[in-house]
């Protein structure tokens, strides 16, 4: 018997060029204080979580990357601070963070950040 591992499709959006400083400038050691770390990450976040959501694309990986990139988080830190219930971080609905979107061409979804602890679980046993 073969098992084919399928690789995630890309991201619709780009995390690369989105600017991060709304969680950079929150959530800071050595602390890491909680309602400041996780407030700033749902206000990153939840615009994009159709998308980061969404099993069959690589997005969730690719946005923590550029947290971690961007902050020097240690790893697992949004994943064990930020948790609001077994179906994870709830998202009002909210526009994108004037902060967020730099590019003026990316894709916003509609809020329902369900599975986003999910996504940090598996990108940390990932790595």
């Amino acid at each position: 018997m073969t098992l084919f591992h399928i690789a995630p499709a890309g991201c619709s959006v780009n995390f690369e060029f989105l600017n991060y400083t709304i969680i950079t400038s929150k959530c800071k050691g050595p602390k890491y204080p909680a309602k400041e770390c996780c407030g700033a990450f749902k206000e990153f976040a939840c615009p994009y979580t159709d998308v980061i959501n969404d099993l069959t694309n690589d997005c969730a990986s690719t946005m923590f990357s550029y947290i971690n990139l961007y902050g020097r988080y240690p790893p697992g830190l949004f994943a064990s601070e930020c948790r609001e219930g077994k179906e994870g971080l709830a998202c009002d609905a909210l526009p994108p963070s004037v902060s967020a979107d730099d590019t003026a061409n990316q894709i916003v979804h509609t809020p329902s950040l369900v599975l986003v602890l999910t996504a940090c679980i598996f990108l940390i046993l990932l790595f």
